[in-house]
């Protein structure tokens, strides 16, 4: 059977078969559920460009909203060759591999202090990355021999992690971000930021953001050290962290 050749300086959405630009949309209108809500998710993704327009599905969500799902088409392209994008670079590694590698190339367990700053209250990230059982099968930092994890939780204040940081003589510093409302997530983010660079700490540690809305390019913008967004493993994390000591102690 022969394959296609992607002509990656033409790509499409795929959905039955190659460059058809098949795309999946979802959405709620504030309108009750029935044939003029169709009618009207059916005209709205339209004007949106989309052609071949079908309403799948659509489920009265109460108090006269209506949840879409709907297909359609575009003819829209990206040039993949021509992008661009900052992300974090590190060897991928499973757990024992990172645990072997510290033992190797620091020779001594890497502290760890993770939290949910500011008036965010949101800790299931935070927690899916640290804690032993980490996300999908993948262990969280709390299981590696070579990690020792301090878990403070949420709403956190700056300062008060900052002092986690010195007490314990923190490696590094995990902090997530969830509520972006308002952009609340880039003044928390900063303000930590402020306080290590005034407690003389930032050049001493490790400073990773984490988070749905947060990309490598925003953290480091900010001053972070590297940023890990949506769909991140543990072992992203412990892999990057394993690398990045390693390149410290030399």
């Amino acid at each position: 059977m022969s394959v296609k050749k992607v002509n990656l300086s033409h790509i499409k959405p795929y959905g039955d078969q190659m460059d058809d630009g098949a795309v999946q949309l979802s959405f709620t209108l504030p309108v009750s559920n029935g044939p003029r809500a169709r009618e009207a998710a059916r005209q709205l993704v339209s004007s949106m460009g989309f052609s071949e327009v079908q309403i799948v599905f659509s489920e009265d969500l109460g108090d006269d909203f209506t949840f879409f799902v709907v297909y359609g088409r575009t003819e829209k392209f990206v040039d993949y060759d021509s992008i661009k994008a900052l992300g974090v670079e590190s060897p991928k590694m499973d757990m024992e591999q990172v645990d072997e590698y510290i033992s190797t190339n620091v020779r001594r367990p890497v502290t760890i202090v993770g939290a949910t700053i500011g008036t965010d209250a949101h800790t299931v990230g935070l927690d899916s990355i640290l804690n032993m059982k980490g996300f999908h099968g993948d262990s969280g930092l709390e299981r590696y021999k070579m990690f020792k994890v301090y878990n403070l939780g949420s709403q956190v204040a700056p300062t008060e992690l900052a002092k986690k940081v010195r007490d314990v003589n923190a490696d590094v510093v995990l902090v997530s971000q969830v509520v972006t409302q308002r952009n609340i997530h880039i003044k928390h983010l900063t303000e930590l930021v402020d306080v290590l660079e005034a407690e003389g700490m930032r050049d001493k540690v490790l400073l990773i953001a984490g988070g749905p809305r947060i990309t490598h390019e925003l953290a480091v913008e900010l001053g972070y050290d590297a940023g890990f967004g949506a769909g991140t493993m543990p072992s992203d994390v412990a892999s990057y962290i394993a690398s990045e000591m390693a390149k410290r102690t030399q």
